[in-house]
């Protein structure tokens, strides 16, 4: 049933981006090469061999952007810092000034229209001059990140007061070392992304030490990491064995990070015995997951203030019966996993809207981690047209997962603080090239200027937030978007049978 009510005063709407899916300008005033530069420029490797050489050009349009935020009404914009455009070659010796303003000028914007900018370190465009000496396989990555983050903190951290470490960290230790299908596309799925995600851990827990000892007390802001998380429903509710699959699922897609963080510093009892049973059945010296010592899980327990997580989908899950080899992680977690067919789909095959899953996950973060602070940092629906002005799809998609989460905040007590959208504007999708579009404002990338313009969907997102609740449809109102673009002025309205409307100056 929709329900209807209003969101806490403090409550945090906003919408999101990253540096590699929006910025462009990948060579530009002397920023250096990341790992998706390199392997975008591979024909073949993105559908339509797309890159994101150009992307939005955010890197160029900040005013513009900052015009659009501010029409939308967000209380913060969630963005990630390039790497390799403040270091070109990855070590604070190589710092790149025009880098520098280009964050500044965006940051200072956001701060003086009153918008907050959740500013996430790494989401997954490392450059290419530390994939050369291993990429996240390298321990010496764990000194090189903290180096990196110690001078955001520094350069940005009056103005900044949320960070996110890592971006999706499963993401990067399974697609990037596991499966191999995004960069730097290691195949070595049963042991590769153990060591990485080890990794990953020791330079998170470095990197909120860093914060806590050295800018915490003058800067006074949050930090955390950003897990993705499929909610997954057991296939059959009063079966144990279904029941136990669909948690250790979710221990080892995000309690893999989380657990260590969050409960003791170390990974899940289960990921523990899994891997390590069928390390030992496959004839193993050791467990293929990798020990915490004493000292490193007490310094890694405890690193985050707030818990940030992405979520898109919904998937159903089973207990199975997995071959011993070839060594996967995928395997080492005994399930099967599938989908409803009646769930509508999207443009991401795997991607379907399951509302009701987002109160679920939500319930289980608050059970399973003592409900702390809750920030949804992603969410959204892909659609795979080339223009969806008039996006009811997506309107009834934030519709219902919005309702879902105010459900969990006002009748289930769970600590929801913020909720953004993905995406602010239609970006460059990975493997995907720019097929599937998330915004709230579509991008002409076949106009070299990238011009913007609103869907319904950013009129109703307008909409929640001005009103800071969810309501029925005869409450619907009208939302004016002004924004001064360019020097040639054009006036564009939209009209709805359901009175929404919005106009751009141009």
């Amino acid at each position: 049933m929709y329900f209807y009510g209003t969101f806490p005063e403090d409550f945090t709407w906003g919408v999101s981006s990253s540096a590699y899916q929006v910025e462009g300008g990948w060579d530009a005033d002397g920023k250096g090469p990341s790992i998706w530069d390199n392997f975008t420029h591979v024909p073949g490797n993105i559908k339509n061999n797309d890159t994101g050489d150009i992307a939005c050009d955010s890197y160029n349009k900040v005013e513009e952007d900052i015009y659009l935020l501010r029409a939308l009404g967000v209380k913060n914009y969630a963005f990630s810092l390039s790497w390799s455009r403040i270091f070109p070659s990855g070590r604070n010796n190589s710092i790149n000034s025009h880098g520098v303003d280009y964050y500044n000028r965006l940051i200072d914007g956001l701060v003086a229209n009153n918008i907050t900018p959740i500013v996430t370190l790494y989401h997954w465009d490392l450059p290419q001059a530390l994939q050369d000496i291993g990429g996240w396989e390298s321990s010496a990555l764990i000194d090189l990140f903290d180096s990196f983050a110690d001078f955001c903190f520094q350069t940005f951290g009056d103005r900044v007061k949320f960070w996110i470490t890592f971006n999706e960290p499963q993401v990067i230790a399974w697609f990037g070392y596991g499966a191999g299908t995004f960069p730097p596309n290691v195949n070595d799925p049963g042991s590769a992304p153990y060591r990485v995600a080890h990794i990953l851990l020791k330079a998170h827990a470095r990197v909120y030490h860093t914060y806590d000892d050295k800018y915490r007390a003058s800067q006074g802001g949050v930090i955390a990491l950003c897990p993705n998380i499929d909610w997954v429903e057991p296939k059959t509710p009063s079966d144990p064995r279904d029941i136990e699959a669909a948690d250790r699922y979710l221990q080892f897609l995000v309690g893999w990070f989380t657990h260590p963080i969050f409960k003791n510093g170390d990974y899940p009892d289960v990921m523990k015995w899994k891997v390590g049973n069928r390390s030992e059945l496959q004839n193993l010296p050791s467990s293929r997951l990798p020990v915490f010592t004493a000292e490193e899980r007490e310094y890694i327990r405890g690193t985050a203030d707030v818990f940030c997580f992405n979520t898109y989908t919904s998937k159903i899950v089973t207990h199975a019966t997995t071959r011993l080899r070839p060594f996967s992680y995928v395997y080492d977690q005994e399930v099967l996993t599938k989908v409803d067919s009646s769930w509508p789909s999207s443009a991401i095959t795997d991607h379907r809207a399951v509302a009701w899953g987002l109160r679920r996950l939500l319930n289980w973060i608050k059970e399973e981690y003592g409900n702390p602070p809750i920030y949804i940092i992603e969410n959204g629906v892909g659609i795979k047209t080339k223009s969806d002005i008039d996006d009811n799809t997506r309107i009834f998609y934030y519709k219902t997962y919005v309702d879902e989460a105010l459900k969990a905040y006002k009748l289930d007590g769970v600590n929801l603080r913020g909720y953004n959208a993905w995406s602010f504007m239609d970006t460059f999708e990975w493997l995907n090239g720019y097929d599937p579009r998330f915004g709230l404002h579509q991008v002409d990338f076949d106009n070299p200027n990238r011009p913007r313009t609103p869907k319904r969907s950013a009129v109703y997102y307008a909409e929640i937030i001005r009103n800071n609740e969810t309501k029925s449809d005869d409450q619907t109102t009208c939302v004016c978007f002004h924004a001064h673009l360019s020097s040639q002025r054009n006036c564009f309205s939209l009209w709805s049978a359901k009175k929404h409307s919005f106009c751009i100056t141009k």
